[in-house]
Order: C-alpha cells, then sequence, then structure tokens
C-alpha cells in the first residue's frame, strides 16, 4: 500500500510517501497563511521526486485548521443550540461555561425541550415534539445554517436526537445538524460543547476540505482523502466534514504515532519539537497516552479524545533575548526562513544558536560566527532546562524510560537527559507528524452502560460495538486490535451496571477506501 502524509504546523507543512511501511520520500515546505498553498507546495515539491511519481491508495492529511479557529476567534458562524433534557438540566443552558466573547461570536437562539433519558437509558420525559417544529421553524425564520442538538444520555439512547434530526430536515432541510451522541461520551455538557463547536465549524469545514481536495487534484493525485483524528487514527474526508472536531488535537497526537513507527518502540516518552512549541506526551502500546481529565479547547469544556500533551513555548523559530538569557515561548513561525539571522534576517532564533554551536547545519554559519560562546551555552542551557523540567512532569513511572526526539527542532534535544535510559534519533524524524498521519488507523469506540451481565460479557458486547463502527468507518475487520478498555461499576445503579468504555483501531480496507475515491 502507497499512501501520502501531509502534516500541516504552525511553521512547516511536511509531506511523505509511505510504501511497504517504509518512507520512500519526505518533504517540508513553509506553511502558508492561506494553509492550501502549502499544502500544494509541499505535494509539487514530493511528486518532483522520481520515486514519488507513482499512484498512491490514499491521501491522508492532519491538520490544526479548525482547532486555531476556535483558540483565534474566527471563521466561526452563529447557530442554534437544542438541549433535550427538560425540566431536570434547566439551571444549566447551553453556552453557560463558555468565554463570554466566544458565545457572544457563535449563540444565535437556545432551545430548551422536555424529553431525554436516564442514566440506564430508560426515558424520563416524552419527547417535546411541537417545541421541536416551533424550534425549527423560528431557525428557519432568522435564516440559520447550522444547530447543534443534545440530549440527556444521548450515547445510551439516541432516539430524542434522531428524531430532532428528522424534524429539521422536513422543515428546514439546508441545515446541517450535529448531534451530540455522533461524538460519544456520557456527560452532558461537555458533550454538547463539543457538538456545539462542531456546529460553529461547519462552514470552515466544507470549505477547507474542498480545498484540501482541490490540492490534491491539482497535484494530479487520483486517490481518496483522509484526515487523521485526535486519537492517532483517521476518518473518511466526508467525516470529517461533518465532523471537523474530531481533528483538533491531530498533529501532536500524529507526531507520536510517528515517533513510535520510525522507533519501533510502542512504550516510551516522545518530544515533537517543532518551529513553534515543543510537545511531550508518552506512547502506551503505540498510541498516545490519552488525557483522562476534561479538555479545555479555546476555554471550552470538552470530553473529545484527547493525547495526554504538555505543551511549551521551544522551538527551532524561538526567539533567544539576552537580557538575560532566555529562549522562547515567542517565534517567528513560519516566517523562520525570512527572520532568522541564519537566513539573513535580523531575529536571534533557537535555531540560529544551535548552528553557531555546530548541532545543526542550515542556512549560512557565517552569519552567526559573531555570538559570544556565553550566550550560546546559556540559551541551550535554558532549553535543556525546559525540557528536563517537563518531560519529567509528564513521567508516570520513577525508572529511567527511552525518549523518542522528533520535530524539525529535535536538535535542541540533549543528548543526556536525567530520568531518561536513551535518546533515540530517527531517520525523517523531522517529518514524524507527516509519518503519523499516513500510517494512521481507522477506529471505533464504545461508551455505554451495561447491565445484567458479567464484567467480561460487558466488556465483550461493548468489543463488539466498537468493532461494528470501525468497520462502518472503513476498516478491514480481520486487522482490527483493542487499544484501550476502562470499566466502571456503578453502585448506585440496579442489575450489576457496569459503564464500560472500548476502542479499536485497524488498517483501513481497501473496499472501503475505493468506494469513497
Amino acid at each position: 500500500m502507497k499512501r501520502i502524509g501531509i502534516d500541516v504546523g504552525g511553521t512547516n507543512t511536511d509531506a511523505v510517501l509511505i510504501a511497504d511501511e517504509k518512507v520512500v520520500h519526505s518533504v517540508k515546505c513553509p506553511t502558508t497563511a492561506d494553509v492550501t498553498s502549502g499544502i500544494l507546495d509541499a505535494l509539487r515539491t514530493l511528486r518532483a521526486s522520481p520515486v514519488a511519481a507513482v499512484p498512491v491508495d490514499a491521501v491522508v492529511v492532519g491538520t490544526t485548521h479548525f482547532v486555531n479557529a476556535v483558540v483565534q476567534r474566527r471563521h466561526l458562524q452563529k447557530i442554534a443550540a437544542i438541549r433535550i433534557g427538560m425540566p431536570a438540566s434547566a439551571s444549566l443552558p447551553p453556552f453557560c461555561d463558555w468565554p463570554a466573547d466566544l458565545a457572544a461570536l457563535v449563540s444565535a437562539e437556545v432551545f430548551m425541550l422536555e424529553g431525554g433519558h436516564d442514566y440506564d437509558g430508560r426515558p424520563f420525559m416524552p419527547l417535546d415534539i411541537a417545541g421541536l417544529k416551533a424550534a425549527a421553524r423560528r431557525i428557519r425564520a432568522k435564516g440559520l445554517r447550522s444547530v447543534a442538538v443534545c440530549s440527556s444520555f444521548s450515547p445510551l439512547d439516541p432516539s430524542c436526537e434522531t428524531a430532532a434530526r428528522d424534524i429539521l430536515a422536513d422543515i428546514c432541510p439546508d441545515v446541517a445538524v450535529t448531534l451530540s451522541n455522533d461524538l460519544g461520551r456520557i456527560g452532558l455538557l461537555e458533550r454538547e460543547n463539543a457538538a456545539l463547536l462542531n456546529a460553529a465549524l461547519n462552514e470552515l469545514a466544507v470549505t477547507t476540505i474542498a480545498a484540501f481536495r482541490k490540492a490534491i487534484a491539482d497535484s494530479a493525485i487520483d486517490a481518496p482523502l483522509f484526515l487523521t483524528q485526535n486519537d492517532g487514527t483517521v476518518m473518511q474526508a466526508e467525516i470529517a466534514t461533518a465532523f471537523p472536531v474530531m481533528s483538533f488535537a491531530s498533529g501532536a497526537t500524529n507526531s507520536m504515532r510517528g515517533a513510535a513507527h520510525l522507533s519501533g518502540l510502542d512504550d516510551a516518552m516522545v518530544v515533537d519539537v517543532g518551529g513553534t512549541t515543543s510537545d511531550i506526551g508518552q506512547l502506551r502500546h503505540g498510541f498516545p497516552r490519552e488525557a483522562n481529565a476534561v479538555v479545555e479547547v479555546g476555554g471550552v469544556r470538552t470530553l473529545f479524545r484527547m493525547p495526554d500533551l504538555l505543551s511549551i513555548g521551544l522551538g527551532g523559530g524561538s526567539h533567544v533575548d539576552e537580557g538575560p538569557v532566555r529562549v522562547g515561548p515567542l517565534s517567528v513561525g513560519y516566517r523562520l526562513t525570512s527572520e532568522a539571522m541564519v537566513f539573513g534576517g535580523a531575529r536571534l532564533t533557537a535555531t540560529d544558536v544551535a548552528v553557531a554551536a555546530g548541532l545543526v547545519d542550515i542556512g549560512d554559519r557565517g552569519r552567526v560566527a559573531h555570538l559570544p560562546k556565553q550566550l550560546i551555552h546559556a540559551a541551550l542551557a535554558d532549553a535543556r532546562r525546559k525540557l528536563e523540567e517537563d518531560i519529567d512532569r509528564m513521567k508516570t513511572e520513577a525508572g529511567d524510560v527511552p525518549l523518542v526526539a522528533v520535530g524539525g527542532g529535535a536538535f535542541l534535544v540533549p543528548d543526556r537527559l536525567p530520568g531518561i535510559s536513551e535518546i533515540v534519533r530517527v531517520p525523517h524524524g523531522d517529518c514524524a507528524n507527516a509519518v503519523g498521519a499516513a500510517i494512521a488507523q481507522v477506529s471505533g469506540e464504545a461508551d455505554q452502560v451495561f447491565r445484567d451481565l458479567t464484567r467480561e460479557e460487558a466488556i465483550a458486547a461493548a468489543r463488539r460495538i466498537a468493532e461494528e463502527r470501525a468497520v462502518q468507518a472503513g476498516a478491514a475487520r480481520d486487522s482490527l486490535k483493542t487499544v484501550d478498555v476502562e470499566d466502571l461499576p456503578i453502585a448506585y445503579l440496579p442489575g450489576n451496571a457496569l459503564r464500560v468504555r472500548v476502542r479499536v483501531a485497524g488498517a483501513i480496507a481497501n473496499p472501503a477506501m475505493h468506494a469513497v475515491a
């Protein structure tokens, strides 16, 4: 199987060709302000190589486009929120825990209606059909184009949300509808917040993924498009258009998956040093360790499947200040090749210091020959101190463990660190994020409450649900492996109630892949 993996970072856009699980060719191009031009440049450079000018089976893109829109409060649309769960949820309406500026930018209408289910899946209030129809007419009258629907405990029984979708489709058929149960996880406010963010990104997702498709077509590549998700797996472009929030943390996750693939290590610490930030995480069974706590995106609490990462302002483009000597957190970002001293600019960066110290040979070393040795040593010591402290914060065991150093700025990682048994540097490590995108698998997840079953039976039932969802998403059934299993007894419910979450992943199935080409 041959795949092209692309990762769009804040500084560089990387592209790799993977054939039979090996990196055949890789390129790195500056990220452009419009993102798409950078992808086109990377693909053009990659395809110019004779070894890369071959048919490919898929193009997989990892992007921070959508999370940046939320963080920067840009390209978001006005939406309607429909909450089904009255009267139980009256005290905490939609948007109640959002930052005021973001809520004002996104919220247009809020409808709170009767209906919903209890923790064990039993309905506790009849669905307000008349209220739903009135809400749909109001949405149509206001000209809103996107709606988020959230019902209490809908992952256990989505019938209230699907009924709302059907009514909306009948009265205002041009409206895009996000159902919270499609984003998974029990927990009303966090699941609702994910649906609200997703609805606000609908138009941006449509235009962005259409631009990705155009860039691929303009590069004369005839292959289906996939986008990477937060958990290191992929989704078809059609699914990504409907659920852009699933790609929020895909950039850092791709780097960790790429580090696992290139190093052959399934359990290790990883530091990905880019041009702007360093992301530190831990590999477990070849996948990033997931965050158990609530994850905030742009100040909004969510329950996404996000990797447990620590990001620090240290990268190849980080500013180096001289009084006192400090590296980062500010960075020149994608302007590195014009503003760094080794490229003829006037800004002293971490890359300039590394070139002067002989750690890397890029640009014109003569332009930094005048830097005092004391300044060079102090800057490298500051970078080392930051890495030492934050890698130690992310470790979960007292003993020494291996550390895989990847990313374009990995030259800032010293050869020895306390608590680290060895520093592993890998070929194509500067494009580990694109490698992670190219090798990504398809996943499926189940998160449900089971009653009147033994623990083993409940886990097996959840695994079957997760496997079916993975197959429906395009995975080959015979390649599926269990990635994660969690179970939690619920003492206050009868019938030996047990909440089980199972995640599985497998290779892309060829028939499914060609079906969406």
